[in-house]
């Protein structure tokens, strides 16, 4: 692990490296933690080998389904068995078959807007945590999983958007997606991101390399405002990896 910036930046060869070193950092956010745990999950294309491995041996006996309760950090406003559906995927890949259904917490989208979506699932983050401010010495997750977009955007907080300045709610609707697909979406908020003990970034492909050249360069992009109150780490693979980068 490297520094870099105000972040610290783990490299690795190929994709099943960084499912594989993603996967020991939530056993060791879990293995930390003798009480409730709280993880924030995250979709897109990033997380679906992470997943599947979570599924698999050694991990799932390492994990105390039991005790950890499963969040998403954003979803697109769609059915809740729609392909596009975040926490679907999540689901599908391994939650399902060895989490306990009360433990699973997606974001609810048989309402009539975003906005409606995002105040229910506010609520249930509350009630969840037990208060309703946030407290930085009581985080309200142990780990929160993030994948940065072509366009720097992290969750749903995309650039220049107004969900980025909230401070208030813990989870607000967006109307408007700036990527595809473009569907409404429902995301929590950069403080909320924020309340965690560590966040962890999933970056892999050289598809992705141009967006992390301008966030590694300081760019004020959403996934540069996205930080924990604890630990933020990058995990990216060389594939990702800026060209001469010098955090290898």
């Amino acid at each position: 692990m490297t520094s870099h910036g105000n972040r610290e930046l783990i490299t690795v060869a190929h994709p099943a490296a960084l499912a594989a070193t993603a996967a020991e950092h939530l056993l060791a956010c879990t293995a930390a933690n003798s009480g409730r745990i709280a993880i924030c999950l995250t979709g897109g294309s990033s997380p679906k080998r992470l997943y599947h491995l979570l599924a698999t041996e050694p991990y799932r006996s390492r994990i105390p389904w039991q005790r950890v309760h499963w969040f998403i950090g954003d979803e697109r406003f769609v059915p809740a068995d729609d392909p596009l559906n975040n926490m679907g995927m999540a689901r599908s890949a391994f939650l399902d078959r060895l989490a306990p259904a009360s433990n699973i917490h997606p974001i609810p989208t048989a309402t009539a807007d975003p906005a409606g979506s995002a105040a229910l699932y506010e609520q249930e983050l509350r009630s969840f945590y037990g208060a309703d401010t946030l407290d930085p010495a009581k985080p309200l997750f142990d780990l929160v999983l993030m994948g940065v977009g072509p366009d720097g955007h992290t969750a749903s907080l995309f650039p220049d958007g107004p969900a980025l300045d909230e401070q208030a709610r813990w989870v607000v609707g967006v109307p408007r997606a700036h990527v595809a697909p473009f569907v409404p979406r429902v995301t929590l908020t950069l403080p909320t991101l924020a309340s965690c003990r560590q966040m962890l970034f999933e970056v892999s492909g050289r598809d992705k390399r141009a967006i992390l050249t301008r966030l590694f360069a300081g760019e004020n992009l959403p996934a540069n405002r996205a930080r924990s109150i604890g630990e933020t780490v990058w995990l990216v693979d060389r594939e990702a990896l800026p060209e001469n980068f010098g955090g290898q």
